[in-house]
């Protein structure tokens, strides 16, 4: 799955190094380098490694065949459990996860076996005749899959591969859901998530509507009527708001929206002129990704700012030391208060409050301090908002969809899993193994069969 580096005739250099601000940020293993990180694994029986992953990959069995010089074999193993192994061993929180588990890591050495990197050679350079699985005999049962990202298009993949036939509505143009717009250009790149999506689909047996949008195009109802089973995969479409006066403005912006365009732009110098200087609100890793690739394109000040501290801040540590490599200055301890506009209406700065904790509890103190901008660009988190239009709605919970055991919705034949759901923490491991359980389910309920 690599895209050839060749430039068309005309390339601008100021294109071309745009282009290389955006490389990919944790480039690949070699061959050898590969073999030498594989011989570190213990291959545990009891891999500690595997429980700590959300979709169950057997790591050391993957391991032990990239050690053998099996990549094909390695890379079965992990699509057996994880269809978008290659999406994740690029951004999944490894650190957080089976690296931070592996024993090596709890070794005076307090190096683990670099997981990540490994599971994304496999997958790369694996080479199959075809699909690496073949479907089982048909079913005769259709199922409706609405959102085609990580979620939707895992769950889609394990029903093809039941033997059913699946439909995925997806209401934007393209599939790949946040792989595709939400993730920062330099963690997928050379238009990886849509190769990915290519991928799967090539199992066959699944039919891609795009533009199709629940609550406008098409209505659950009907779905219930028309398919067998329904799978909500809906995401999160909404942003969570400031509640600050002059919040809507041209100067402040969505950081989901600006991730968006970036993904989708061709050629990056025909983006806005970046600010000379830009506040990024929030803890996350989209906050994170907004201020890195702000720094890339050649904002000379970026500032971050969390209302608590570092501990508190949901983007992991490793995400934390990349927006400091990237020399992004991270202010903590401070509330947005106010955004200042200028006369004529131009945005000069954002006022923010100083804040503290008192018994687990965030204060606001009387100290407040501006910080000098040119744009806003707000990473507060998204939100899931069911389609206005619809009238059979599945029960609700904090915002989210109510699911109970394998994606069970409150809906007779409606399952739902990802971001929708009040499960995990929005990782797209796990809305992977999501999608994985719900087809089992799925299957299992349109079938009466023991999976």
């Amino acid at each position: 799955m690599v895209m050839s580096m060749e430039k068309p005739q005309g390339y601008s250099q100021q294109q071309l190094a745009l282009d290389q601000m955006f490389k990919d940020i944790n480039p690949a293993l070699s061959a050898r380098q590969a073999g030498i990180e594989s011989s570190r694994c213990y291959y545990c029986y009891d891999a500690p490694c595997i429980t700590a992953c959300p979709s169950k990959i057997n790591i050391p069995s993957f391991i032990a065949s990239i050690h053998a010089d099996d990549l094909t074999g390695a890379a079965k193993t992990i699509y057996q459990e994880n269809i978008m192994g290659g999406s994740c061993a690029r951004v999944c929180p490894t650190e957080i996860l089976c690296e931070q588990a592996c024993v090596r890591n709890k070794e005076q050495e307090q190096a683990p076996v670099k997981i990540g990197l490994l599971q994304r050679h496999a997958t790369d350079n694996a080479v199959f005749v075809g699909h690496p699985f073949k479907r089982e005999a048909a079913t005769g049962k259709t199922v409706a899959v609405v959102g085609a990202g990580p979620a939707g298009l895992s769950c889609a993949h394990r029903l093809a591969m039941l033997g059913n036939d699946v439909e995925i509505f997806e209401a934007a143009s393209k599939a790949g859901g946040l792989n595709e717009y939400g993730i920062a250009k330099y963690k997928l790149t050379d238009n990886f998530a849509q190769k990915e999506v290519d991928f799967i689909l090539s199992i066959g047996g699944i039919t891609l509507h795009t533009e199709t949008a629940l609550g406008k195009d098409i209505s659950l109802e009907q779905l219930k009527d028309q398919f067998d089973a329904v799978f909500l995969a809906l995401g999160l479409q909404d942003v969570q708001s400031l509640m600050l006066v002059n919040e809507v403005h041209p100067q402040v912006i969505n950081a989901v929206d600006f991730i968006r365009e970036l993904r989708q732009a061709s050629d990056l110098n025909q983006l806005d002129i970046p600010p000379e200087s830009a506040v990024v609100i929030g803890a996350g890793n989209t906050a994170i990704d907004m201020a890195c690739q702000l720094k890339r394109l050649g904002t000379e000040e970026v500032t971050l700012v969390y209302r608590r501290g570092e501990e508190q801040m949901s983007a992991t540590k490793h995400e934390q030391q990349i927006a400091k490599n990237h020399q992004v200055r991270i202010k903590t301890w401070a509330k947005p208060e106010k955004i200042n506009l200028d006369h004529d209406g131009v945005l000069r700065s954002m006022t923010f409050r100083k804040t503290y904790s008192e018994d687990g509890q965030l204060k606001d103190s009387d100290q407040t301090f501006d910080i000098a901008c040119s744009a806003v660009f707000k990473a507060v988190g998204q939100k899931f908002a069911f389609p206005e239009k619809e009238q059979l709605i599945p029960t609700l919970s904090n915002g989210k969809i109510t699911t109970v055991g394998q994606q069970v919705t409150s809906l007779d034949g409606v399952f739902a899993g990802g971001d929708c759901t009040a499960e995990g923490q929005d990782l797209t491991v796990e809305a992977v193994q999501q999608g994985k359980l719900a087809a089992l389910a799925i299957h299992q309920h349109i079938n009466s069969v023991e999976v």
